[in-house]
C-alpha cells in the first residue's frame, strides 16, 4: 500500500505501485469506442500512463491537456490517460477539448487499480484511482513512477518527460 494526500489528509492505495525495473502488469481497459485497450497493444513503444481520479476535475483535465501536447512531440510514444470515468464521458471530454495525440481508457470494469496499486482504499474518493504517472519502456518494463504527493496537485511534467525514451 502507498500513501498520498487528498486535500491535506492522508489516504492509502490498495497496494504498492509497480517498482521501477519490474515488468508492467498487462491490463484490459475500455476505450472510448468500447473496444478493449491492452498494454500489449503498445508493445515496442514507450507508454506514459497518466492515471487520475476523474476528468470532471480541473487538475485531471489539465494533466490530460498537458500530456496530450507534450506527447505529440515524442516519437514511438503513446500517452494513455486512465481513470474510472465511463468511456462515454471520456470520449465527450476528449472531443470537446481536441485531445487527439493521447489515448483515453476507462478502468471501470477492470482490475487495473488493484494490479497497479493505484486504487484508493480509503478517504472520500475510495474506489477511484489516485494521481500517478508510470512510464513503461518498449520492453514492457517500468522505468519511472510518480505517485503525486497531493491528489489535487498536477504531476511534475518535466520530470516525467525526462524519463521517456531514456
Amino acid at each position: 500500500m502507498a500513501t498520498t494526500k487528498f486535500q491535506g489528509n492522508s489516504v492509502n492505495t490498495v497496494a504498492d505501485i509497480p517498482a521501477v525495473g519490474s515488468k508492467a502488469p498487462n491490463f484490459t481497459l475500455v476505450g472510448t469506442d468500447l473496444s478493449e485497450v491492452k498494454l500489449s497493444d503498445y508493445a515496442g513503444k514507450w507508454v506514459l500512463l497518466n492515471i487520475f481520479p476523474s476528468l470532471d476535475t480541473g487538475v485531471c483535465a489539465a494533466s490530460v491537456r498537458e500530456f496530450n501536447e507534450r506527447g505529440a512531440k515524442l516519437d514511438n510514444t503513446v500517452v494513455l490517460n486512465v481513470s474510472m470515468d465511463l468511456p462515454f464521458a471520456q470520449g465527450r471530454f476528449c472531443g470537446a477539448e481536441g485531445i487527439e495525440n493521447a489515448h483515453t481508457a476507462s478502468a471501470f470494469r477492470s482490475d487495473f487499480g488493484n494490479d497497479y496499486g493505484v486504487q484508493l482504499a480509503d478517504g472520500p474518493m475510495t474506489g477511484l484511482l489516485t494521481r500517478t504517472v508510470i512510464v513503461v519502456n518498449p520492453d514492457g518494463e517500468v522505468t519511472y513512477t510518480q505517485l503525486v504527493d497531493e491528489i489535487t496537485s498536477e504531476p511534475n511534467y518535466d520530470e516525467v518527460m525526462e524519463h521517456l525514451g531514456s
